[in-house]
Parts: structure tokens; C-alpha cells; sequence
């Protein structure tokens, strides 16, 4: 008694399809299906965007990096080195 046959859903499915009618019942699957479809696309590029992001941070601080390791100017005076010496 407390769970429902396979006629007891069949008799519900004949009375919500007559009372809403097929073609709404299709509109309403359809219109589900695009929703979910949509849901898992904006999942999808909000990953590649974060994917993206995290790259060009890296990218960034190897940029970073290799400014600092450029060579200095020969008439430029490196303060950091003069401040160890002393």
C-alpha cells in the first residue's frame, strides 16, 4: 500500500497528459532540455575562463622574473648591491 504500481503511474500520466495536453508537455521538456543545455555551457566556459585566468598569472610572474634578471645598463648604479657591500 505505500508504494505506487506501474498502473498507479500509468493512470497519473493519462490525467496529466489530458489535462495539460501533449503539446505542452513537449514544450515544457524541450524548454527543460534547452535549460540544461545552457546551465552546463556557462559551467563550461566559466571553467575555461578560470582555466584561462590562472594562466596568465603564471605567464605574469615569469614575466616578472625575467625583467628583474635583465642585465643592468653599464652607467646604472644597483642600490641593493651597494647597501650588501657596505
Amino acid at each position: 500500500m505505500g508504494s505506487l504500481s506501474i498502473w498507479h503511474w500509468l493512470i497519473v500520466l493519462v490525467i496529466v497528459a489530458l489535462i495539460f495536453g501533449t503539446k505542452k508537455l513537449r514544450n515544457v521538456g524541450e524548454d527543460l532540455g534547452g535549460a540544461v543545455k545552457g546551465f552546463k555551457k556557462g559551467i563550461k566556459d566559466a571553467n575555461d575562463e578560470a582555466d584561462s585566468s590562472k594562466d596568465d598569472g603564471i605567464n605574469r610572474k615569469v614575466a616578472d622574473t625575467q625583467d628583474t634578471a635583465a642585465p643592468a645598463k653599464p652607467d646604472a648604479i644597483d642600490v641593493q648591491a651597494r647597501e650588501k657591500s657596505e
